[in-house]
């Protein structure tokens, strides 16, 4: 591992990790989800009937935030390969707290900059990819949140590439009926070894617990992944999915 790789990857490390002394945490979300589909692309043209059940963990702190998930894929069928775990950890680390600088943008549109991070693991294979570079906070109207991403990326089963990621929160409201669409888009670049890929994956939600006073508890909605050249195989291997899914979700 370089040099300069390792230093990247340290800094990303100790975003998450700052000491106490000078951090604040201002808030802390956990979750639990089911999803279940039919429409899953396999390897080839076949579909594939999954159930995910993730567990999500994002905080907000004064020097910036964190994000991490697991995923338990569980397949069906006796004959089911698709049984993994999967994870992310992504730290960011607001340069505006790191320089003591509002960075903020006098139009308001940028609400800060940041230096993110990303770790991937698993997934069926010995998959760990690390990803470091810069972000930005948005202030979109109507939007809990909005961010960009763009990443350099150190695969360990592929060549390197380059990745641009977009995250976003909306909520709604219409009478005591609240909704939340968000989710997020993934573009990789293509490398001697793997195509380009785009990823497509956003989640419309019904607050259900809000209709038993117990707003932003429990969720119900869809999922949709639109996924072209999924992990980067040619169409010979993976061809594009377009799946939607059942979805359930707990925040506690």
């Amino acid at each position: 591992m370089s040099t300069m790789r390792k230093t990247l990857i340290a800094a990303c490390i100790a975003a998450a990790f700052v000491p106490a002394a000078h951090a604040e945490k201002y808030w802390s979300d956990s979750s639990l989800s089911i999803l279940y589909s039919d429409d899953y692309q396999a390897f080839g043209p076949q579909k594939r009937s999954d159930t995910f059940f993730t567990f999500e963990n994002a905080t907000g702190h004064n020097w910036g935030s964190t994000f991490f998930f697991v995923d338990r894929n569980q397949g069906h069928g006796k004959d089911s390969d698709s049984d993994d775990l999967y994870g992310e950890f992504a730290p960011n680390m607001s340069l505006g707290w790191a320089t003591g600088n509002d960075l903020s943008t006098a139009g308001g549109w940028i609400k800060d900059f940041t230096l993110s991070g990303q770790y991937e693991m698993g997934g069926g294979t010995d998959v760990n990819n690390y990803m470091v570079g810069p972000g930005i906070e948005w202030n979109m109207p109507g939007f809990q949140y909005f961010a960009t991403r763009f990443y350099r990326v150190w695969n360990s089963e592929t060549d390197d590439d380059y990745q641009t990621t977009i995250v976003w929160g909306m909520p709604m409201e219409f009478g005591a009926t609240r909704i939340l669409f968000d989710g997020y888009i993934d573009w990789s670049t293509a490398e001697d070894d793997h195509k380009s890929d785009f990823h497509f994956n956003p989640q419309l939600k019904l607050d259900v617990g809000n209709y038993f006073n117990a707003p932003k508890v429990l969720y119900a909605g869809i999922e949709y992944s639109y996924w072209n050249n999924k992990y980067g195989l040619n169409d010979d291997v993976m061809d594009t999915e377009s799946a939607v899914s059942a979805l359930v979700k707990w925040h506690f």
